[in-house]
């Protein structure tokens, strides 16, 4: 439950953006979202800004000051993609702004839903955050539309190339990410070790939830939300994965034993789904 402080906030955001020429819609997304931010007290506030053209980083500055001010702001960041993101001076809450292009965003929702086409790792993570997003500001109708859109069954074809592409990573092809951990493990070079595992696992829990037609969720929580949206789960699955992480700290001799255990156990489920042969 949202304060009725940050909810002014956050509607305040909203309409300052939302005048703007450039901008077709605002959202929200996130743990305040999808109401966990009360197991993390420091969760910040997700805002998703869907623009036709860049806004000026001075009209940016205006739109803090006049929300309340920063104790500090790093706006025009752009290591993942355009940002700003700033402490809210009067309640210290973190603001997280994405700016994302609309054409953008319009194509990667194009490809999974129209194309079907799978990443490494993560492949549904766009079409996840923009069925879920919180409507805060829409003049021209373009975010219903696009949730409209959004909000169809999971597409068999995309299910099936997601579980494809993404198995053949994990250990079936040469540069396989265990064969990887393998070599790491060799080399006695824990920082690729841990590389490689990051890969690994973003492959495994993009199969998993594409397996129970379910959007991914991003990287937090992966476990526990595969625990409680999946019903179809390997055998011992958060155990493996727990034996994998501890082994990658003080046990690199039996790394590789416990990464083919959890893809083992990961490679009968999908044969008992008629998905692997």
């Amino acid at each position: 439950m949202l304060s009725d402080d940050i909810t002014l906030l956050i509607h305040q955001l909203a309409e300052c953006f939302s005048v703007l020429p450039q901008v077709q819609a605002v959202g929200m997304a996130g743990s305040r979202v999808n109401h966990t931010a009360q197991l993390d007290p420091a969760s910040d506030i997700d805002l998703y800004v869907f623009t036709s053209a860049d806004i000026p980083l001075e009209t940016r500055q205006e739109i803090v000051e006049k929300t309340g001010g920063a104790s500090r702001a790093e706006l025009e960041l752009n290591y993942w993609g355009p940002n700003d993101t700033w402490y809210h001076l009067p309640s210290g809450v973190e603001i997280d702004n994405n700016f994302f292009s609309a054409s953008w965003m319009e194509e990667q929702i194009d490809r999974v839903l129209i194309r079907h086409e799978p990443s490494l790792g993560y492949s549904t993570c766009f079409w996840h955050t923009m069925k879920n997003m919180s409507l805060l500001a829409d003049p021209r109708g373009w975010l219903k539309q696009l949730q409209e859109r959004c909000a169809v069954e999971y597409p068999e074809p995309l299910r099936r190339n997601i579980i494809r592409y993404n198995h053949s990573v994990l250990r079936a092809i040469i540069p396989a990410y265990a064969h990887q951990v393998e070599k790491a493990v060799r080399r006695g070079d824990i920082v690729s070790v841990n590389h490689r595992l990051a890969g690994l696992f973003a492959s495994y829990f993009d199969i998993l939830f594409a397996l129970n037609r379910q959007t991914h969720p991003g990287e937090k929580r992966l476990l526990e939300l595969a625990a409680t949206t999946c019903p179809l789960l390997p055998v011992d699955m958060e155990a493996d994965v727990r034996d994998v992480l501890s082994a990658s700290v003080d046990r690199l001799d039996n790394l590789g034993n416990l990464v083919n255990r959890l893809l083992d156990h990961l490679d009968e489920l999908l044969v008992r789904e008629g998905l692997l042969k």
